[in-house]
Parts: C-alpha cells; structure tokens; sequence
C-alpha cells in the first residue's frame, strides 16, 4: 500500500490555522451572534439630590466587562419574571384639565407631548387616572346625573357626562392623538346626591335602592366614554371608602361594596357586554382585610380582576399580603400625593421613587398612579369643605409657564423607558442573602465562597420591556456616594451615584 509523506511542519500549521478560526468563529459567535460577551453598553439617566442633574441623559456609557470590584452586586435574573407593568403615570382631575385646556394651543401641546411621548427628552407618562364625575380637586362639585331635590332618575334616563365636555374630554382627545392606547383607569368620589342616605355629596352611603340605578351609572359612563373615543381600561368601586372627611365622598363597609359588585355592577357590565375590569377597594395598605374579604366571595370574585391601593398609612408590604393569598388577581397603586416646596434649592428624589417605583413594584402593582397631573401655584382648584390645599401638581400651570415638580421626575425615571407591556424581573433586594467570593487568606489561587445574610445593596427594581431591553433603576437613599456594582449573565459593570440620587439605566 502506498502512502504518501507527511510532512509533519506542515500538518501542524494547517492544525493550528483551523483550530484559530474555529476560535475566532465561535468568539465571533458569541461576541456578535449572541450578545452575551459583547462590549454591551449601558444607557444611564440620572437626577441629583441638589438638582445639578435633573432625569438628564450622561455622556459617558458605561460598558460590562469580567471585573468584579468589591462589595456584592445587584444582580439581575432575567429568567425569573413577575407581574406585567400597565404604566406609570397620574390622576387627570378636572383641575389638571382645566389649567392644561385654558393655556395658548401651541404650549399645551408642547407640554403634553413632554409627558406623554416618548422620543428625546421626552417622558412618557403612559397611565392616566380619571375621576367618574367630580373630585376634591374641582371647582365645584357635580355628577352625571345631578337632579333637584326630591327627584330620583332610577332609570339614568338623564344621565350625561355634562361638565366632561367642559375640560377632560378635550384635553383626553388630544392626548389621545399622542399615545392612543394609553390605561386609563376612572374612580368616582360619591354617587349623585340624591342616591345617598344624606343626600349630600360628602360622606353618607349609598342607599339601598339605588344600588341597581348606580351599577346602570357606570354602564353608562363607560359607554358614553367610549363614543367620545375614550376607552376606560379599569374603573375603581369608590375612591376611599373608609374616608368621609372629602368633599365629595362615599363611605362604603366591605360588605356594602361586595353585595353592589356581586348582585348590581358585575352583573350589569357582563349584560353590556363590557370589557372594562372592576377593582375593588382603592384605599390605604392598611387595610388588607377589606379587599380580601371580597374576594372570599367566589361569586364576586368572578368579576373582580384585583384591588387598589394608595399609601397615606400602612406599609406597601399589605399590597404583599393580598398578592400572596390571592395570587390570582391583579395589584394597582392607584394614588399617591407627592410634594416639594417650591423653589427648593434640592430634591427629595431617592426616598420618593424608593417608595413609589421601587416598594410599589416590588409588591405586586402593575402601575404607578400619583395624584394630580396639574395645579396652578396656589395648588388650586379644590372644593372648600375637605378639598386638598397643598396638592401639588406634577407639574405647575401659570398661564403658559410650566414648572416640573418632585413628581415629574420621579415617576419620568420609569415612564420613559418601562413601558406598557414590560415584566418586573428579578434583581437583588438589600435583604435577599448574597455569596461573597474571596480569595483564600494564604493561597491567592483558592476561591472562598460565603453567604452573607443580608447583601445590603442599594434599593432597586428591575424589568425586562417588549423589546428586550432591561431597564433597571437604582434609588441611592443613603448620605454617601455609592460604587453600584451589578450583574448580569455573569459580567459586571460599576456604576456611582451621588447621595440622594437616583440613576435609570438600560441596556
């Protein structure tokens, strides 16, 4: 048999050139395939506590590489989700649309497209709040259906949105043209007055009669809404049921609002054929029970799709204890006042999105709402007997002038980038348990592991959106600059924050 000479030089260059594209072929792979070990860079937005920066884009970026630094990191599992994000945003009174409708055409669309688009510096609030009828924060009261005394209209045959087409509608109308599906959820403050046991629109139930008149109100909002092009994703029972110290107001016991869902307003928006869901409850975290008792009723519970909550008492740990023994349905924040004096030389801004991005989402809401787009610098309107004087807009409305309040910036460091449709992912929380990895004290080359009980990282949330892109937020409510390590698929990157800051950064 013949065998050809090899020439054992030449072998092994051929061996060594395929082995080196074949390396460079699977580091192409990974690096330019996959992403997992490109120079990802990191997108950072950030405000500071003495208002140097303000949800301001930073030049430089920041890119993942294989060193670790020092202390624990944030690490970030995109593999494990949690609940789906509606958005972020406020409530649209009739107060807000009232100074939003009387600016110049030109600066109220300017302003709207601020908050509402998205593109360039845009912020993208993406939850509006409504309130079906009137608030403590209008000029006066009014329902759809306000009669003389003494008169009744069981059957909502004078049922109109009336003073709606003064302010809200127009206003909804051009928002709408910005972002057209934006949520939009809807609470009423009380019933019309001559439903209630006092007839009179602060404090008094809802009388019994009148439970079936008030279920065929909604109907008739939702519907009427919609023919103007305003599509109501959730209403609320009643804005505070356990307060009755509002002009307008509506006190509502548990079982009071359970037997109105169970046997009147379920019932009506099933016969109507309305896709609009039902939240229960919309009061303080105090208050777990109420909620949960509801919803013990397997009939109720059918038309429940979840509870809403705001954060005037209690801890946002009771929107926890609602998820955890009815994880089955849905989580809304639903209010929250947040102010600043105006003129403040610094900003309040790590414990404010802390407690409203980062505790609000850790415990199961699917939104962010906060009280009130729009106020004027009186803080106006506000009914007289138990309206809010010191509610503070968003932003500030003086004639065509536009001040950006505390709110603004804290709900902007989530809006913007976490948008409807995004998944809470999981990131390290400052009392989950970490693994410390060290060196051996005599051997450099050994690898110690230890777990650590309380990893004590900065207070953050993490969410993965439709397009794939991660978006975490970092709150630095401590007094001293901050070396943020995080983690991700196994690579690290350093990030600082000044005290008192708070950074959005997105990959």
């Amino acid at each position: 048999m013949n065998r050809k000479k090899i020439n054992i030089k030449t072998l092994i260059i051929n061996i060594m050139k395929n082995n080196c594209l074949k390396a460079f072929a699977i580091m192409s792979f990974m690096t330019c395939g996959t992403g997992v070990l490109s120079a990802q860079e990191i997108e950072a937005w950030v405000t500071n506590a003495d208002r140097s920066m303000l949800f301001q884009q930073q030049p430089e970026k920041i890119i993942f590489g294989n060193e670790e630094g020092k202390g624990l990191p944030i690490i970030i599992d995109d593999r494990q989700e949690y609940q789906t994000i509606d958005g972020f945003g406020f409530a649209m009174t009739e107060g807000s649309a009232f100074h939003l409708h009387r600016m110049s055409a030109p600066a109220r669309q300017q302003i709207l497209k601020e908050m509402f688009a998205t593109e360039g510096k845009n912020v993208g609030f993406s939850y509006i709040r409504l309130t079906l009828g009137a608030s403590d924060l209008n000029n006066f009261v009014y329902s759809y259906n306000d009669l003389p005394d003494g008169k009744k209209d069981l059957a909502m045959k004078k049922f109109s949105l009336g003073h709606d087409y003064d302010d809200i509608i127009p206003v909804m109308k051009e928002i709408l043209k910005i972002v057209p599906d934006i949520k939009i959820m809807s609470s009423p403050w009380s019933a019309p007055a001559w439903m209630k046991e006092m007839y009179n629109v602060r404090g008094g139930a809802l009388r019994n009669e009148c439970y079936n008149a008030y279920a065929i109100y909604f109907t008739k909002y939702v519907q009427a809404m919609a023919k103007e092009g305003i599509n109501i994703d959730v209403v609320t029972v009643q804005n505070e049921p356990l307060n009755s110290r509002n002009t307008p107001s509506m006190p509502w016991y548990w079982q009071q609002q359970n037997e109105f869902v169970r046997d009147h307003l379920g019932p009506a928006f099933k016969a109507a054929g309305l896709k609009t869901k039902i939240v229960i409850f919309d009061h303080n975290c105090d208050r777990p029970d109420y909620p949960l008792a509801i919803l013990s009723d397997p009939v109720t519970s059918q038309y429940v799709d979840g509870s809403a909550f705001h954060h005037y008492r209690g801890y946002m740990s009771g929107m926890s204890t609602v998820h955890r023994a009815r994880p089955d349905k849905n989580i809304y924040f639903t209010e929250q006042m947040l102010t600043e004096r105006p003129g403040s030389k610094t900003i309040n801004i790590a414990s404010s999105v802390k407690r409203l991005v980062v505790d609000v989402t850790r415990n199961w809401s699917k939104n962010s709402i906060l009280w009130n787009y729009a106020a004027d610098p009186q803080n106006d309107p506000h009914t007289d007997n138990g309206g809010c004087s010191m509610c503070q807009g968003a932003i500030t409305i003086d004639g065509d002038k536009v001040t950006r309040n505390i709110a603004y910036y804290a709900v902007a460091h989530a809006s913007k980038f976490v948008r409807p449709g995004s998944v809470r992912i999981a990131s390290t929380d400052a009392f989950d348990p970490g693994v410390d990895i060290t060196e051996d004290e005599e051997r450099a080359e050994v690898r110690r592991a230890t777990v650590v009980e309380h990893s004590n990282v900065l207070p953050n949330v993490a969410f993965k959106t439709p397009d794939e892109k991660i978006v975490l937020v970092v709150a630095n409510d401590s007094w001293s600059q901050q070396a943020v390590k995080i983690q991700y698929k196994g690579r690290f990157a350093n990030l600082r924050l000044a005290p008192g800051s708070v950074g959005t950064f997105i990959w």
